[in-house]
């Protein structure tokens, strides 16, 4: 993989775990640098990035203080997706507060300007990102 691309991979976890980036920075730098799409693993701290011809890079990050709930509350995923995009939370409450609506994981498809949010059992919230097209899957 090319050492830049992993650095940018490297930067987007540690500035988002840091607080210094948005999701809206995250998802430009990801793009500019090939990144098709990631893999946001909330219970393992990890984020795993795709780029289009099949290579990946796996970068740990935080993982969430407490297990998620067993539960999985789309309301609750979608109540702390508007809270950090007014500008009413930072990243590492956005977290935990996904986590406490039993959200284990999340992917982004940069490509699709998408995330899924998703619990244990395979229940799912699926945001578009602002302005996108939204299609259904082929």
């Amino acid at each position: 993989m090319d050492p830049q691309v992993k650095d940018v991979m490297i930067e987007a976890t540690r500035a988002s775990d840091e607080e210094r980036i948005t999701f809206p920075e995250v998802v430009k730098k990801l793009m500019q640098a090939g990144v098709e799409r990631y893999h946001a693993d909330l219970v393992r701290g990890e984020r795993t990035y795709y780029l289009p011809n099949g290579e990946s890079e796996t970068v740990k990050g935080r993982a969430v203080a407490n297990a998620p709930a067993q539960g999985f509350s789309a309301a609750g995923v979608d109540a702390a997706l508007k809270a950090i995009q007014g500008g009413k939370i930072q990243y590492r409450i956005f977290c935990r507060r996904i986590a406490e609506a039993g959200c284990v994981g999340y992917m982004v498809s940069l490509a699709r300007q998408r995330a899924v949010y998703y619990g244990r059992a395979g229940d799912i919230h699926v945001e578009w990102f602002s302005g996108a097209k939204r299609e259904e899957a082929a």
